[in-house]
């Protein structure tokens, strides 16, 4: 599909940042935006970029009712030599689509996603920020917007990405966070939606996240909804945990969302000679774990923060240090290479990197 650009004039456009240290997280937005439209009987249809503005959706729309919505997050950098590259959109894509065939929308093809992105963010390369530790965030999202009051998949769907802009994603930046084991709420079990990027995930984990946060906590660590004893993933990140020179993670069982960054730094950590296990990991036996020291290390990966080291676990009202409570040093090096190659300092041997100016 040919997308066509529908340009605005310069009295339309927004004011741009001054101050890239300001930009905080998610708050901004780009002039423009990608939107393509898909009809029942039609397919994807419409392929334009456009101006950011609000959509016109009728009350009965079925995302409003049913949450019909799905939604992905990557990050475009600039280098100091002024290209402007984004970091693995087709394993976006696929994850995309693997939320879309579990809640019944329609597959969005992986050379439009990630052409469409690819030529807007190239249209909006003057909001790419460059400072140490900015990118410009991606979020495309898919929307039912059929007005129906009666639970069925839409036959009308908007897809759109829109741009924003940001800093980092925990105010401190890379220091280590503090993390509560959730044992009343949970996150997702076998067979729903864990393993989607959907918004009802998020939003019946806001309960718990807020619960921790008047507790003085940064996020919360899920258990598996069956047994509420193995560890599962936090809310914006994949955990892991370092038993010395062994990286140890959940496995991927239908629950966790298949992280992106998740994979990349498996892949790195095995490249570095570090053994990598994806197995169950009893909280209990964790908790020991770290008591004992036998537990070196645990952070957290994901879009918004890339990698973030945790300083304390706190379950059933125990508090643990993790290590010496700082930045361990597998955890340390992960960041610096996986950010150096999204940045361009370090060689991309892995071809993650995607050029688009």
């Amino acid at each position: 599909m040919e997308i066509r650009i529908v340009p605005i004039s310069e009295g339309e456009k927004k004011a741009k940042y001054t101050d890239e240290s300001q930009l905080g997280f998610g708050r901004i937005f780009t002039d423009y935006m990608l939107l393509v439209e898909w009809k029942e009987g039609q397919g994807w249809v419409d392929g334009r970029i456009k101006k950011y503005e609000p959509f016109q959706i009728d009350p009965a729309a079925l995302v409003l009712h049913y949450a019909q919505e799905i939604f992905e997050g990557l990050k475009a950098y600039k280098w100091e030599d002024g290209t402007i590259a984004l970091f693995r959109p087709e394993m976006n894509a696929r994850r995309f689509n693997h939320s879309a065939e579990r809640l019944c929308m329609p597959e969005v093809p992986e050379e439009l996603f990630v052409k469409g992105i690819e030529q807007l963010v190239a249209l909006e390369s003057a909001w790419v920020p460059g400072s140490e530790g900015t990118s410009l965030y991606i979020r495309p999202a898919m929307i039912a917007v059929e007005p129906h009051v009666g639970i069925k998949p839409s036959d009308h769907y908007y897809f759109y990405v829109i741009l924003s802009p940001v800093g980092a994603y925990y105010a401190a930046g890379f220091n280590p966070v503090k993390i509560m084991v959730e044992d009343k709420y949970v996150r997702a079990t076998p067979g729903g939606t864990g393993e989607a990027k959907t918004g009802g995930n998020y939003a019946s984990s806001l309960k718990a996240g807020l619960e921790a946060k008047k507790k003085g906590y940064d996020q919360v660590l899920w258990l598996d909804g069956v047994h509420k004893r193995y560890i599962e993933e936090v809310g914006s990140m994949n955990m892991f945990f370092a038993y010395g020179d062994t990286i140890v993670t959940a496995p991927l069982e239908g629950s966790i969302l298949r992280g992106i960054t998740r994979d990349s730094v498996i892949t790195l950590a095995k490249s570095m000679g570090l053994k990598v296990e994806e197995r169950k990991i009893d909280v209990n036996e964790l908790m020991q774990d770290l008591k004992s020291g036998k537990v070196t290390e645990a952070f957290g990966s994901g879009t918004a923060a890339v990698v973030t080291p945790v300083g304390t676990l706190c379950y059933a009202g125990e508090t643990v240090q993790v290590g010496n409570g700082g930045v361990g040093k597998h955890t340390q090096k992960l960041y610096d290479t996986l950010t150096g190659i999204q940045t361009g300092k370090i060689e991309d041997k892995f071809g993650w990197m995607i050029k688009v100016k």
